[in-house]
């Protein structure tokens, strides 16, 4: 009795753990969803062709959902005299994305009662000199700085965006020539984005803690989120390798000119940092969870979400702005973030924190549309997120067969891709603004032959014939009579 007892006992215990985890609920990746994957392969698909013919030498970008990284690669040539591919951890200068760091580090000491958003700089910084030309009117404050509506010029008093050289000043510079300096508006009267402005933020950062930035935003801001590739300058000595090299806008002759290697100096907590795609993504992923609960992480929960609402907004209600963050509207969007620009790259990390949705791109090129390719990212993902999130094993059907089919097409004309995209393919052609709009489903008629299908009414328009070689791989199709060579 006793024996029979502890040997059902034993296969009990032995049994259970593996019942128990037959049980749990299976949660697999958002990028393995072929609604997300498919809008994923959309939007590299097109940025690819966009970076091309903008002639941008390299660009690596990534894409969060909640605290999943859904992609990260890297396109072109992080040193193209070298043939130095760029990958998703090359390291760029993220410019003016440097200003959230430095906002989240004043924030941190507002939370522990050593800053009050609503004192006067002079409060903090006994060498605050600058003329306030409209003395009658609002204290120049630390929140005025943080949304840009402090009536202070947008520069420090020199000319450091100017080649060839990119002489940025010091901090002992920056203070010398500050009492020359006068406002432009009265506090609180107009927008006025200020690199100088996001300078004093990290100057009372400074002020108030006693630390050296660098480590100051080290030890409390990257070392907790792991981001090791991210610095508050410019890893001159990488300049070539793992740092891409910088060019120029594009020339009258469509070339872009390298150029050599910047130091923000004392400007460097407005404009001084470089980072990479995986460390933005880490930085993506804390805001998201943050957003997402009641905690703190860095800083509170009500901090972050307090720095992401508007601010400020001009009259016209189209200008606004948060606390360090951008904050905008397009397309039904609501986007959070901040671009970059500096000598050489330009940059953009926005969130859509409804859809718990992060966009980079990183690009070295001054003069890169980097904004308007994250935008539209969030065109192409926030449905099919939509979709995945609501219905988990809602995605359709698929025929592997068709997967032969997908690849880019080349004529005179332009290029096109053909996409997998729902249950069957999509074709997009890839010098079009709007992604979204110019991908159109193919419903399969025959065996190599496929119509367009109409969003209007889903009728059956054009169609598309598929030519194989002996092989059987498809080298080209035909439309309207006329075809388009498959080059990849």
């Amino acid at each position: 009795m006793y024996r029979f007892a502890a040997i059902v006992l034993v296969l009990l215990t032995t049994v259970a753990p593996t019942l128990a985890a037959e049980a749990e609920p299976v949660t697999r990746p958002l990028r393995d969803d072929p609604r997300v994957a498919d809008a994923v392969d959309a939007w590299e698909t097109w940025i690819e062709y966009q970076l091309a013919i903008n002639r941008i030498p390299a660009a690596s970008v990534g894409l969060v959902h909640d605290q999943e990284l859904l992609t990260a690669r890297g396109f072109g040539f992080a040193n193209p005299a070298a043939a130095e591919p760029a990958t998703a951890e090359t390291i760029y200068s993220i410019c003016s994305i440097s200003k959230l760091f430095t906002s989240v580090a004043l924030m941190q000491l507002r939370e522990e009662g050593k800053v009050r958003l609503d004192a006067p700089v002079a409060d903090y910084l006994d060498w605050f000199t600058l003329k306030d030309v409209h003395p009658d009117d609002e204290d120049i404050t630390v929140r005025r700085l943080l949304s840009h509506s402090s009536g202070l010029p947008r520069e420090s008093d020199y000319p450091y965006w100017s080649d060839p050289d990119f002489v940025f000043p010091t901090h002992d510079e920056i203070v010398e020539r500050l009492s020359d300096q006068e406002t432009l508006y009265p506090s609180s009267r107009y927008f006025q984005y200020s690199n100088l402005g996001l300078t004093l933020i990290g100057e009372i950062v400074v002020e108030v803690t006693g630390d050296d930035f660098d480590s100051r935003i080290r030890r409390e801001i990257l070392d907790p989120l792991g981001m090791t590739a991210t610095s508050t300058d410019i890893p001159t000595e990488k300049w070539g390798t793992a740092l891409a090299v910088g060019h120029t806008n594009l020339n009258r002759d469509g070339s872009r000119r390298p150029m050599g290697v910047f130091e923000a100096n004392g400007i460097a907590p407005a404009a001084g940092f470089a980072s990479t795609v995986p460390d933005l993504a880490e930085f993506a992923k804390w805001q998201l969870r943050l957003l997402g609960a009641d905690t703190t992480e860095i800083i509170r929960s009500s901090t972050l979400r307090e720095m992401q609402r508007v601010q400020w907004m001009d009259p016209d209600w189209e200008t606004t702005r948060g606390l360090g963050f951008g904050t905008w509207k397009s397309n039904g969007h609501v986007f959070v973030g901040h671009s970059g620009g500096c000598p050489g790259y330009y940059s953009q990390f926005l969130l859509v924190p409804k859809n718990k949705l992060g966009v980079i791109v990183l690009t070295s090129a001054i003069g890169s549309p980097v904004g308007f390719y994250a935008e539209k990212a969030a065109d192409l993902l926030v449905p099919a997120i939509t979709a995945a999130n609501a219905d988990p094993d809602g995605a359709p059907e698929r025929d592997p067969e068709l997967d032969r089919f997908v690849g880019v097409y080349e004529s005179s004309w332009g290029q096109a891709a053909i996409l997998r995209w729902e249950d069957g393919l999509a074709v997009m052609g890839l010098d079009t603004r709007d992604p979204k709009e110019a991908i159109f489903k193919l419903k399969k008629t025959g065996e190599h032959t496929f119509r367009r299908v109409r969003k209007d009414d889903e009728s059956l328009a054009e169609e598309f014939v598929f030519d194989l070689d002996e092989g059987g791989a498809v080298t080209r199709f035909t439309s309207h009579s006329n075809w388009m060579t498959r080059i990849r």
